[in-house]
């Protein structure tokens, strides 16, 4: 026989330091038991208003002196939990990378796991199939890198990455004017890594978005003149509205890029450069 003993399973510990959790982290820090006894558990804190069930196998412990039922935990946790591999993108993106300019009210993440949305208080979290390109060239990591978010280590889009999928699906950021206005907040992109970002999709809107982005905010970026030439090259060979659903109603060409813009965005740029 072994000489390790069970330690006893903390449960008020566990529940401070497990803001969100599933049966999986539940039935690891108890130790070998049956699933009944799991489920024993977790029945009887819900019945006494300690924990609040999100779904079947997903729990948040409830504050002292909180309602359960006005009770929302943090949707980041609340993903986070409900997907291991989950990777944290689009508005998300901007959030977690400290750089959305407006307030968002959906948490969306890539996970190879797509399931319903999830409601927690006024916030809708969504689960999305990574990138089909990205899938194809098995490079759904490409541009990910993991921050820390109220003392966990999640993975979220970098901002490069957080750039193209912006440009890929505005609405998933706000819209094109909330991307360009948090995007020009990052630090520093690396010029390197977008340009394989932007090969791994390779679509002619992409390159012309990204070229016309980096033109307007060379100086905040340190684009050289080289690069944009680079990128003009894989513009789209006729002018391409952005965002799509702008056909129609008008906008301003940008003829360097090929792109049709709404006047709103065209106008944005460095402030140096107003």
């Amino acid at each position: 026989m072994g000489s390790e003993r069970q330690v006893k399973f903390d449960g008020a510990t566990f529940l401070a330091r497990h803001p969100v959790f599933g049966l999986r982290e539940l039935a690891e820090a108890m130790g070998a038991r049956k699933t009944s006894a799991l489920y024993s558990w977790v029945k009887y804190h819900v019945a006494t208003g300690r924990l609040r069930q999100l779904e079947r196998g997903l729990y948040a412990p409830v504050p002292p002196g909180v309602d359960r039922r006005a009770f929302a935990p943090d949707a980041f946790l609340v993903g986070a939990a409900a997907r291991e591999d989950a990777v944290f993108a689009y508005h998300s993106a901007l959030q977690l990378l400290g750089a959305a300019h407006s307030v968002f009210h959906t948490v969306a993440l890539f996970t190879d796991r797509r399931r319903r949305p999830l409601r927690v208080g006024n916030v809708r979290v969504e689960f999305v199939s990574h990138p089909p390109p990205l899938v194809r060239r098995r490079a759904v990591g490409l541009g990910v890198r993991e921050v820390r978010y109220r003392d966990r280590a999640v993975r979220v889009t970098g901002p490069e990455r957080t750039l193209v999928e912006g440009f890929r699906k505005p609405r998933m950021v706000g819209g094109l004017e909330e991307l360009i206005q948090s995007a020009a907040g990052f630090s520093s992109l690396d010029l390197d890594l977008l340009r394989t970002v932007l090969k791994a999709y390779d679509q002619k809107a992409l390159w012309g978005a990204v070229g016309w982005f980096l033109e307007q905010y060379h100086r905040t970026f340190r684009v050289p003149e080289e690069y944009l030439r680079a990128l003009e090259r894989g513009r789209p060979a006729s002018p391409h509205y952005l965002p799509r659903r702008q056909r129609g109603k008008g906008g301003l060409l940008v003829s360097r890029w090929n792109l049709v813009l709404p006047e709103s965005v065209a106008s944005l740029r460095e402030p140096n450069e107003a």
